[in-house]
């Protein structure tokens, strides 16, 4: 791989691995009682009714009724409940995403943000700010945008149940990242209604509240939710709080015509929490090298969907996003800080069709989605004059993507999924004002237009009616974020020549439940060329910023196993029941034989992570859990030589939950051993096996409680 680097730091790197990838084959007898596909489509799909995450209710909540559609996808998807994550708790994107196979996700110094990777998709994020590779969505409607996504709306405020699709899997949301799609379905009037208020709070300061009403008038439904939450920090001067206000409504008009409405504000003031040395984590995990605050003075995020039902029951569905965020970063040091300020415009429609293609059952959708920044632009200014030293523009970079999917069953057991879509790519970077001269051979601006086409071709099979296995081929396209380009708020005037990255995957799996187990086992393998990846390259210290490098690598692997099982181990005759919840992954990212660094493998992500929950619930409303979380050791440089140590943290939980769904209470604790460790790193090229402040710390033992109230 050859590291297109600024000339003063030019190099090439590169890591590999190999690992071998086994799939356990389930026999099952029984006879398949398949819906008839031809009653389907990809919005209300009957098949065999198969769960991912299994969520508790007697009659069909919006979650179930979503595991049964995208049971309808032959690769890796999974719904979570978030009201039954931490029975009462405001769950967190880690809470949310914890027993989800295949997905990383960890908080990093008790902030907002979040690591978030699904098969090693975003390596290289960095956190408080923008996440990468994967694509995020609230009711369908993108906030990702061509600059990525800022991590303030992750916070999984009001959400009913969250979809993850790994991979191509998110095709349905013209979603090509390696690491997919994550959809939040914000609470309605129906999955919520009536009045609550709810608080919680705990260690380290920690504090959140929050007052909601939903409810449904006539053909109109509406939700509202206000919340509120701080916390002082584990590491000394890390505090942070936000404000949320959240709203859904829809309208059903006639047969035909229907529409939803989503509007997110949040707002945060965060003062980040430094990351330290291995040895600082060790002896003085509290530390906080300096002071470091970012300000998201309000972002604003409204969706809408109409759609249009056809007599015939084919439908038509139009999509609107706006999305402004602004961001402040750096503030409180004497180096240059970056002043952020973008807006997003998305479009969209789809058409779904039932129909028969020669003779066979079939779905069909067409979908053209567009994503444009207008405008975005990233300022740094000089904090002691107050001057601007560098701005650069990104207005009308836009992601454009056109889809045509089909889904045909061959068979009372058999279905075949095919698909195609077309991306055109847009990055328009200008450094329209610099202090500083480009030394550099590169331009201070650039256009970067890119066509691409993505195929996607899938099987699966019913064994038995809760039992089914599958497998799929297809292509990512990942393009590079704007700000990769020309990475401010450093002043480098020059614009780095990246490209999309590219991968062709191969996964093959297995879901459902049989008797007291249900689980999904699957495992990939991903051929990628042009992996974006980012490396230190001068650490950040109290007095100036952090340099990083933005390169295309050359080829890497990405591949890996990817299990979950819940089994009940035990039911009463009053039915108590004590469960068993398990998740493994194994990582194996690593380059194939570049001219720097061989076979070494990326960092970032631990290679193999396991948790696990023995849960008791009682059927008159009182629950506990004991847990725990394990992630083995990673390397943090291309090459090779610092490691981030292994972990296991304990935790336990207690709660009620009244009969008559009025009130509930819990107490959750976490790392009830005080283990000193990291939850997340940055990666750099080489730091010649010395520890360096590349290590983000994890929160010490802490303990919170809370109690919700329903009108």
């Amino acid at each position: 791989m050859k590291l297109r680097l600024p000339p003063a730091a030019r190099s090439s790197r590169s890591l590999s691995l190999a690992i071998g990838i086994g799939l356990v084959t389930l026999l099952s007898q029984g006879r398949v009682y398949a819906d008839d596909a031809s009653s389907t489509d990809t919005s209300t799909a009957k098949t065999t009714t198969l769960k991912t995450v299994q969520v508790s209710a007697h009659a069909e909540t919006e979650a179930q009724a979503d595991v049964k559609r995208l049971n309808n996808v032959p690769g890796t998807v999974h719904v979570v409940d978030n009201k039954e994550v931490n029975k009462g708790r405001s769950a967190t994107a880690e809470d949310v995403l914890a027993y989800v196979p295949g997905v990383y996700a960890q908080t990093t110094s008790g902030q907002s943000a979040a690591k978030i990777s699904i098969r090693g998709s975003g390596l290289d994020s960095f956190y408080g700010g923008y996440a990468l590779g994967i694509k995020y969505l609230y009711d369908g409607i993108p906030i990702t945008g061509p600059g990525g996504t800022q991590e303030d709306l992750l916070d999984m405020a009001a959400v009913d149940h969250t979809e993850v699709l790994s991979g191509a899997n998110a095709f349905q949301y013209n979603a090509l990242t390696l690491g997919g799609a994550i959809n939040m379905i914000t609470n309605s009037g129906y999955t919520n209604p009536g009045t609550s208020i709810h608080y919680e709070g705990g260690s380290y300061g920690y504090e959140k509240e929050q007052l909601s009403t939903g409810g449904v008038v006539g053909s109109t439904d509406y939700y509202l939710a206000i919340l509120h939450n701080e916390r002082n920090g584990y590491q000394v001067d890390s505090a942070n709080h936000g404000n949320d206000v959240v709203g859904n409504f829809g309208h059903i008009f006639n047969d035909h015509w229907d529409t939803r409405l989503t509007f997110r504000w949040r707002d945060e003031d965060n003062v980040n929490a430094s990351t330290l040395t291995k040895e600082q984590i060790k002896h003085d995990p509290t530390a906080n090298n300096y002071h470091w605050e970012r300000k998201k003075p309000g972002t604003i995020f409204i969706g809408d969907t109409t759609t249009y039902t056809f007599d015939d029951g084919n439908k038509l569905e139009f999509g609107l996003g706006y999305h402004h965020y602004k961001l402040t970063d750096g503030l409180g040091y004497y180096a240059d800080d970056g002043q952020w300020d973008s807006t997003d415009l998305s479009s969209s429609i789809r058409y779904l069709r039932k129909d028969t293609l020669f003779g066979l059952p079939s779905n069909t959708t067409v979908a053209l989605t567009d994503t444009v920044l207008m405008p975005g632009d990233v300022k740094s200014r000089d904090p002691a004059t107050w001057q601007d030293v560098e701005h650069v523009k990104f207005t009308g970079s836009r992601d454009t993507v056109l889809s045509l999917g089909n889904e045909t069953q061959l068979n009372d057991r058999t279905w075949l999924s095919t698909g195609l879509s077309e991306t055109h790519i847009i990055r328009d970077v200008r450094a329209v004002y610099t202090t500083a001269p480009n030394t550099s051979e590169f331009p201070s601006a650039q256009r970067n237009d890119e066509w691409n086409a993505a195929p996607r071709i899938g099987l699966r099979y019913a064994l038995t009616p809760t039992l089914q296995v599958f497998s799929n081929l297809s292509r990512s396209i990942d393009p590079p974020v704007t700000w990769y380009y020309s990475t401010g708020p450093v002043s480098n005037p020059y614009v780095q020549p990246l490209h999309s990255q590219k991968a062709n995957t191969f996964e093959v799996g297995i879901r459902g439940s049989q008797g007291i187990f249900d689980g999904s086992l699957t495992a990939y393998r991903s051929w990628v060329q042009g992996e974006l990846l980012s490396a230190v390259l001068i650490d950040e210290t109290a007095t100036s910023n952090e340099v990083d490098s933005d390169i295309n690598a050359t080829g890497t692997i990405h591949q890996g196993i990817e299990a979950g099982l819940s089994t009940q181990l035990w039911q009463g005759a009053n039915g108590d029941t004590l469960k068993w919840r398990q998740a493994f992954n194994v990582n194996d990212f690593y380059f194939r034989n570049d001219p720097t660094f061989g076979h070494n493998q990326l960092p970032g992500l631990p290679r193999q992570t396991y948790q696990a929950a023995l849960q008791f619930q009682r059927t008159n409303g009182w629950y506990g859990e004991v847990n725990l979380n394990h992630a083995s050791s990673y390397y943090v440089d291309f090459a090779n030589t610092v490691q981030a140590p292994e972990y296991t943290l304990f935790g336990a939980r207690i709660g009620y939950q009244a009969p008559s769904k009025k009130w509930s209470v819990f107490l959750d604790g976490k790392n009830l051993t005080d283990k000193h460790y990291v939850t997340a790193s940055k990666n750099s090229l080489d730091l010649k096996g010395q520890d360096s402040a590349n290590f983000y710390v994890g929160d010490g033992i802490g303990f919170t409680t809370g109690v919700t109230y329903n009108f």
